[in-house]
């Protein structure tokens, strides 16, 4: 290794030489591959970081290119699984370091597995729904492993802190689970609202991994780089829900619960897709139908449930989660389907 490769990091007062070590001996877990994502990894592989775990389940396409800077055209047309092109990339970056890159979905069975068999000092959420946002966040009050939320879409962006015990978790900062969030299919982006986040995050895990703690933000903030906005609410302990089932006083970790997760079953013969996934509170149809009409989708619903019809693709959709999804066989098609329209 060369003796020089992190000086100018170690010259940095509040890193130096003991945090650089400290760096070292450390492991960060990313939960997504896509711009978030490979923007974080390739930052804390150039900062020495020791061990970094990609999960993610989708592949490169070209219009990743425009964002997501570990890949380039070759993974697109190769069609590569993203986790594998991050892995393959930060090994270029820094030969020093190790990667583990997992092609798979974040259950919250896949999770806790790697929690239960690996050192986690920190996770960063790079996902683009919320429903595997609130298994992170289960999984590190659980593990007691602080995490770092972002999320960007159009040249807005959020970062946040979740602490186990300082901050009040994500499920005491939104109760319910959204449906409809700011979505890159949607409002489209732009690279620096990415670029953003990922400094925000990236800078808030430098500190905790490098032993400087006290310094981590107490904010949840956002912005919009185009109408010049930034804003920022402390996130104390007065936030805290005392009967929040994550972090509360006698935590039950709803969403680690193997009934909480989502299921798939693909139908013979029909090229249909039964996804079970139960809710926390019976889903608003009408809020749902709006979100899927703002995606420019064919909506028609009934008391009983939703129709969408995107192309080939048909989501019929009831009030406790559960969705029929025609027109495919492929189970992640599927989910990310479910997860466009309702998380």
């Amino acid at each position: 290794m060369s003796h020089d490769r992190y000086s100018r990091q170690q010259n940095f007062g509040p890193i130096g030489t003991a945090g650089q070590q400290e760096l070292a001996a450390k492991h960060v877990l990313i939960v997504g591959a896509g711009a978030l994502g490979s923007g974080n990894a390739e930052i804390l592989a150039r900062s020495g970081v020791g061990t970094i775990t990609i999960i993610d389940r989708d592949y490169v396409e070209w219009s990743n290119l425009q964002r997501q800077s570990l890949f380039c055209e070759q993974d697109a047309i190769d069609q590569l699984p993203k986790a594998v092109a991050a892995a393959n990339r930060i090994k270029q970056i820094n030969a020093d370091i190790t990667v583990h890159a997992h092609v798979m979905d974040c259950t919250a069975s896949d999770l806790t597995s790697l929690l239960d068999t690996s050192k986690v000092d920190l996770m960063l959420d790079a996902t683009d729904n919320f429903a595997i946002r609130y298994i992170i966040n289960d999984a590190a009050y659980q593990y007691q492993i602080p995490w770092i939320y972002g999320a960007c879409s159009g040249s807005y962006g959020v970062v946040c802190n979740f602490i186990p015990g300082q901050s009040p978790c994500l499920h005491c900062v939104m109760e319910r689970m959204p449906i409809g969030s700011a979505s890159c299919d949607r409002e489209g982006i732009i690279a620096p609202a990415v670029q953003m986040v990922v400094a925000m995050q990236s800078a808030e895990a430098l500190k905790w991994l490098s032993g400087n703690r006290t310094q981590m933000s107490d904010r949840y903030t956002v912005f919009d780089l185009w109408s010049n906005m930034h804003q920022s609410i402390r996130m104390d302990k007065t936030g805290k829900h005392e009967a929040c089932p994550t972090c509360g006083a006698q935590p039950s970790y709803p969403y680690l619960k193997s009934e909480a997760a989502m299921r798939t079953e693909v139908l013979c013969g029909r090229s249909s897709v039964w996804i079970r996934y139960p809710r926390q509170e019976p889903l608003d149809m009408n809020l749902a139908a709006s979100h899927a009409m703002q995606l420019q989708a064919e909506v028609k619903s009934n008391p009983y449930l939703l129709q969408i019809q995107e192309g080939e693709y048909r989501l019929v959709i009831f009030q406790d989660g559960r969705a029929l999804v025609h027109g495919t066989s492929d189970s992640l098609e599927a989910k990310k389907l479910y997860h466009r329209y309702l998380t």
